[in-house]
């Protein structure tokens, strides 16, 4: 981090020991590790909520995912209701006009009408007393 060599931790510890005091050096040693204990903790738990905050962005992200992938999946099976009642109109919308082409085009033939004096199986009443 600092780049450090050891000529120049040699060079601070004899400034210390110089300047601090031999007597005082431990006590001024543990207070610098914790201070710099806290502030490594502080940018632990910076970091972390960064990476918090990354997670939520994606999780999102795959939620939003996961709907649009569950909308597509389930817009088939819901839709086919409704591609039947559309197939259902289009078949007796052009079963209709089929009928009404059939209906235009083609007579229906006349069946002959009999006319009761002239029919040859009619016996008459009294053929059977003569």
């Amino acid at each position: 981090m600092f780049d450090l060599g050891w000529s120049e931790l040699l060079l601070v510890a004899v400034l210390a020991i110089v300047f601090i005091g031999p007597k005082d050096l431990p006590r001024v040693m543990r207070t610098l590790g914790q201070y710099v204990g806290k502030m490594r903790a502080m940018a632990r738990e910076f970091q972390n909520s960064f990476e918090d905050l990354a997670r939520e962005t994606e999780l999102e992200e795959l939620r939003k995912q996961v709907a649009e992938m569950r909308d597509g999946v389930m817009k088939p099976l819901t839709d086919p209701m409704a591609e039947m009642d559309r197939a259902l109109k289009n078949a007796s919308t052009e079963g209709r006009g089929k009928a009404d082409e059939s209906e235009a085009g083609a007579t229906t033939p006349e069946l002959p009408q009999s006319d009761p004096a002239t029919r040859t199986d009619a016996t008459p009443k009294d053929a059977g007393t003569a």
